[in-house]
């Protein structure tokens, strides 16, 4: 191949999004396609990877290409939604729908089970994460033990990203990152596959063979070609889950260094010299070799403030339809005019359970402190604040952990709501770095692209990474938002056992 455009493409949650590059970063091109994710049973996320991850890279990908010469383009990258399970057959066709990461809690029976069986503590010493929602181990089992039929014909387990790289190279590969979360089939310290704890989950010829992220996997088959538009031959990165991805776009390349992508989850990643394994936490690879770190995430983030949207932002979203202002940027404009503190209202954002550093699936949302002069306003303003509470409780974890991070870079689609992010800072006390761009892990899997072909250069990374401003915490509300704070740390002990019973009883009515 002679070109020099890369091409990258992510699956989101709720969208997928793609990007054609110059070798210097500039976009050339950008395509969107927005999509439901399933939710056929409580605590059940699924996505049909036909439809949804390969459907639409092919539609993207179309599209990028449309009006060009197929041969400029010198490399393909991919990232998704992950870790993700799905099983296919010896002729790589899924046998069922994706399930999800960690928002697809269906699997806590078996996570009961390998830990009775095996031992937590042994698990965690080789993997360096708990068994929770976001381990892709006991969600195997679980095919194992309720869908036998489908798990007899599995010839392979994919996760998203690596699904696509299968049907444009046929190659059964997967990066270290998403490997990681293959708990407890996966070694952190020797970043390789582990059979240890392997026989009642499932045997290692079964899962894909690992690579990094910025490797080439394989070329684009004379198949892929027909379908995608691209040219045979094209070199393919490993891929990798989003957030690493989008990670690597705006510069989180040294210890010190996190990430706090405001997507449909709060995603944090923090690079850290070598691994630091907590419980509370997860500790991965990273989508380049020889680091490590430390990555959590708050489950509902943009995915709350979708889910305000759709209820109570009708107003908003017929305005927008007339013309007027963004919906969200209308939302924006309801909370700046409420105070910190959202005058006493307070928000457990756990709509959909939680993850680190509770990892407690079972856990609901709450609004506490509502009274008869509480708005819209303050409901938004609250589901603004409570992610910025979410992540200074993750924050204290690093720090009992050593691993405070040293820098901040906000990144995805809810690092456009200034708002937001100002109100996370005056939470966290934290400054945050605001990139030039923040297209979002498809420019990340664009200069991966780059680097695994040659293409890009590690010393022109700057070209790609410029910072448009650094959001400064404001002192003024901190003794508001400490108050605040506290009683958020609180306020979920006191609830916890009643939202558990409320999900158990959502559970049976659901199954009955």
């Amino acid at each position: 191949m002679t070109g020099s455009l890369l091409l990258g493409v992510d699956i989101g949650t709720q969208s997928s999004k793609g990007v054609l590059c110059t070798p210097d970063g500039e976009i050339l091109a950008t395509e969107i396609i927005e999509h439901q994710t399933s939710f056929p049973r409580p605590g059940w996320a699924e996505h049909d990877a036909d439809q949804i991850w390969w459907g639409e890279f092919v539609q993207i990908t179309r599209r990028l290409l449309a009006g060009r010469d197929a041969e400029e383009v010198g490399g393909v990258a991919v990232s998704a939604i992950g870790p993700c399970m799905l099983p296919v057959d010896a002729e790589n066709r899924p046998l069922r729908p994706g399930v999800l990461y960690g928002i697809d809690s269906r699997a806590q029976a078996e996570i009961a089970w390998l830990e009775d069986h095996f031992g937590a503590d042994e698990m965690f010493a080789l993997n360096g994460m708990a068994l929770t929602s976001q381990a892709i181990g006991p969600k195997i089992r679980w095919l194992r033990e309720h869908e036998p039929e489908i798990f007899a014909r599995t010839a392979m387990i994919h996760s998203a990203s690596d699904y696509m790289v299968l049907r444009l190279t046929g190659e059964h590969v997967m990066d270290r990152h998403t490997a990681s979360y293959f708990v407890p089939l996966f070694d952190v310290r020797t970043l390789a596959w582990d059979d240890r704890f392997s026989e009642p989950i499932i045997a290692l010829d079964r899962l894909p063979r690992l690579l990094d992220a910025n490797e080439i996997a394989g070329v684009v088959t004379p198949e892929a070609s027909a379908q995608t538009g691209l040219a045979v031959g094209t070199p393919v990165t490993t891929g990798t889950i989003d957030a690493a991805a989008e990670a690597t776009s705006v510069g989180v390349l040294d210890p010190g260094d996190m990430m706090v992508m405001y997507g449909s989850t709060l995603f944090l990643i923090n690079l850290v010299e070598a691994p630091h394994p907590d419980r509370r936490m997860w500790t991965a690879a990273y989508s380049l070799p020889e680091r490590h770190a430390i990555t959590g995430s708050i489950t509902s983030s943009g995915l709350l403030t979708a889910w305000f949207r759709d209820q109570f932002g009708q107003p908003e979203r017929e305005s927008a339809a007339r013309g007027g202002a963004h919906v969200y940027a209308q939302l924006a404009d309801l909370a700046r005019d409420i105070p910190p503190g959202a005058d006493g209202l307070l928000c457990l954002p756990y709509f959909a359970g939680e993850r680190t550093p509770l990892n407690d699936p079972d856990a609901r949302g709450v609004f506490a402190g509502l009274t008869l002069r509480h708005t819209r306003g303050h409901l938004y303003r609250a589901i603004l604040e409570a992610i910025g509470y979410g992540l200074r409780t993750n924050l204290d974890v690093m720090a009992e952990m050593q691993a405070m991070p040293t820098r901040l870079v906000a990144v995805g689609g809810g690092a456009q709501n200034e708002l937001w992010l100002q109100i996370v800072s005056d939470i966290t006390g934290l400054p945050q770095v605001l990139p030039e761009r923040t297209v979002g892990a498809s420019y990340g899997d664009a200069l991966l692209a780059g680097l695994a072909t040659g293409i890009v250069a590690q010393d022109t990374i700057p070209n790609w990474v410029r910072t448009k401003r650094v959001i400064e915490p404001n002192p003024a509300p901190k003794a508001t938002y400490d108050a605040t704070y506290a009683i958020y740390r609180e306020l979920y002990g006191h609830v916890k056992d009643d939202l558990h019973a409320l999900g158990r009883l959502d559970t049976a009515i659901a199954g009955a």
